[in-house]
Parts: C-alpha cells; structure tokens; sequence
C-alpha cells in the first residue's frame, strides 16, 4: 500500500505540467512496456542455460492519470530446436553423350592402305625368310669347318700315336733283344761253367767211387794204377745221363722256373739198385725245384743197373728244368 501511495503521487517536476494528451500517454506506457518486455527477454535469454529456475518480475507503472494495467507477460516459449537437414539427393548422373558415329572411310583409300600394308609385310617376310636363310649357310658352314678341324685334328693325333708306338714297340724289341742276347749269354756262359762243373765233379765222383772200390775189391796201387780191376770198379760215363733221364720224367713242377738253376742231390742205393736215401748238396737257389727233385727220385725208387751189371753205392747227380 505504501508503495502504492508512493507511486500514486505526481513527480515535482511533473506537478504543473500540463496534462499530457491521452494518446501520447498511451504510447508512451506502451513504449515502456514493450521495452521492459525486451530487458525481460534478454535477461532470460542469457539466465537460461546456466539457471535452471525462471525468475519473474513484475512491474507496475503508474501514470498521472489512471490507465489501465498493462497485460501481464507471458513467459516466451523455448526456441524451436532446428529441425536436421535433410539429407542431400545424390547428383543423378550426366547422360552420357553418345559418340560421333567415325565417318566413313573411303573403300578406295582402304584398298589402297590394304594394297600397303601387305607389300610391306611381304617385304618383311622375305626379309626375315633371307636373314634365316643367311644364319643357316653360316651355321654350316662354321659345322663343316669344326667338322674339318676335328678330323683333321684326330687325324694328327692318330698318326703321331701310331709313330709313338712305333717308336715304343721298336724300342721295346731293341730292349727285349738286348735281354735276351745278354741272357743267352749269361745261360751260354753258365751253362759251359756248369758242363765244366759236372764233368769236374763226374770226375771227382768217379775218382772217388773207384777208390772205395779198390778198398772192397782189396786192390792195391795208386789212383794212376792201370790194372784191370781198378778200370772195371768205377761207372760208365755215360751212367749218370742215363739215371738223370730216368729220373727227371717223374718231376712235377707246377710253374716256371726263372733262368736254368741246378740242383745237386746225393743218392745213396744198395747192391740191387733200390734207393735208400737221398738230399740235396747244392740247392738250385729255388725251394719248389729242389723238392720236385726229391719228390722224383722218391718216385723212381729203383735205379737201374750199370753196363758192367753193378750199382755205385753213392752217386750225385745234377738236374736242371731246362736241360
């Protein structure tokens, strides 16, 4: 009431004015009102996303002369939210302009490029048909000429392998008859050394067996004696050879034997010819031939009497495997 009575009384400076018009008034309540109504509006505009609550005012204008009280307002409704965009529409594709049909060619012009085009590939073909021809007299040609070299390379090689060996074999038959030229030497010499030796030792063997005659027989006299008894006590000369042959047909040897090796044995026989023992005096150097003579004298058993109808008691007697 009090602020009523307050606003009811005039401002000093409004006391002796003159009366505004009514329509003047009018306009201007109205001027406030709106402009409060703005303040108002900006107010909430800003208060309305920080307060949650709303706060109102109200507001009386008093005039001079009594007016009607200016409509109460309203609360402004919130701003519509924007509604989304649609969506744009796809662009619809361009018509594709259809191509410019190629003008057509002139059949003589075709001809005549046709009529081209194959001189020049039967050009080419003859070209490329020469060029093989070409590659293939010179691949010959290289053949024949390696096939030439070849021959005549193995040709060389043959012919002076042939004088190689030649040469070898000529050498060979130069050495080999050098070999046996000094071999046969060498056998000549040793066998005129053993002839020697044998009738040596036939004429110690005989020297000797007569002795041991003259001994049983009771003879007297020396070696030189010249008496008839002392002549008949000894073997023939030929008495040895004979034995030696009947002997050496029983000789097994299964290989060669190297050079003409001699190998002397003593054989011990009783009156009848038997053979009661025999050994080796002189080995021939070779243990196989020395045992293939034992052997056959073992095979022989019995010798065979002597021109004058008797057997030496001991006799030595020589055998080489190549006599």
């Amino acid at each position: 009431m009090r602020n009523s009575a307050v606003s009811q009384r005039p401002a000093p400076h409004l006391e002796f004015a003159p009366p505004a018009p009514e329509g003047r008034q009018r306009s201007l309540v109205i001027a406030i009102a709106a402009h409060a109504a703005l303040f108002l509006a900006l107010a909430l505009a800003t208060q309305w996303r920080t307060q949650p609550q709303v706060v109102q005012a109200e507001a009386e204008l008093w005039s001079a002369t009594p007016q009607a009280a200016a409509p109460r307002l309203q609360e402004p409704p919130p701003a519509p939210q924007p509604e989304p965009e649609p969506p744009k529409p796809e662009p619809k594709p361009e018509p594709k302009a259809k191509p410019t049909p190629p003008p057509t060619p002139d059949p003589e012009i075709e001809r005549r490029d046709a009529q081209i085009a194959l001189e020049k590939k039967k050009q080419l073909e003859k070209k490329k048909e020469a060029e093989k021809l070409e590659k293939e007299k010179a691949e010959l040609k290289r053949k024949e000429r390696e096939k030439e070299e070849k021959a005549a390379k193995e040709k060389a090689e043959k012919e002076k392998k042939a004088q190689e060996d030649k040469a070898l074999e000529k050498k060979k038959a130069a050495e080999k008859a050098e070999a046996d030229a000094k071999k046969r030497k060498q056998d000549d010499a040793k066998k005129a050394a053993d002839a020697k030796a044998d009738a040596a030792r036939m004429d110690a063997m005989r020297n000797e067996n007569l002795k041991r005659m003259q001994g049983l027989a009771g003879a007297s006299g020396g070696e030189n004696a010249t008496g008839s008894a002392l002549k008949s006590s000894g073997p023939s000369s030929s008495y040895a050879g004979r034995l030696v042959g009947r002997i050496k047909p029983n000789i097994s040897y299964p290989g060669d034997v190297a050079g003409n090796p001699r190998a002397e044995v003593e054989v011990k026989v009783s009156p009848d010819g038997t053979i009661l023992s025999r050994r080796i005096v002189q080995t021939s150097g070779n243990r196989a031939w020395d045992d293939a003579v034992l052997r056959a004298i073992d095979k022989t058993e019995v010798f065979p009497k002597d021109t004058d109808g008797r057997v030496p008691s001991v006799i030595v007697l020589g055998f080489r495997p190549q006599d």
